[in-house]
């Protein structure tokens, strides 16, 4: 019955307008008190697993060329052994 009270005394766009106002302030101080210490925490995680993945790429790639060259080195010494054992 107040709002109705208040309607009646101010108007109806003056208690909408202070409504609003109010709504706008309690969804700023939820974002700055709940929602903005979650997304900082949130961006921490995704550095550090960024920095993980960075990581896991420089050793994937380290261990790539390894493996190329042990594919390389074997295919050298089986041509070797042909070429020896082709020259008997």
């Amino acid at each position: 019955m107040e709002i109705v009270h208040l309607i009646e005394k101010f108007g109806f766009p003056v208690v909408t307008a202070g409504c609003m106002g109010y709504l706008i302030f309690y969804l700023y101080r939820w974002t700055t008190t709940e929602v903005k210490p979650i997304i900082s925490e949130t961006n921490n995680i995704l550095i550090a697993l960024i920095d993980r993945i960075r990581t896991l790429d420089n050793d994937l790639i380290r261990l790539n060329t390894k493996v190329n060259t042990v594919i390389i080195m074997v295919d050298k010494c089986e041509k070797e052994k042909k070429e020896a054992c082709d020259k008997k």
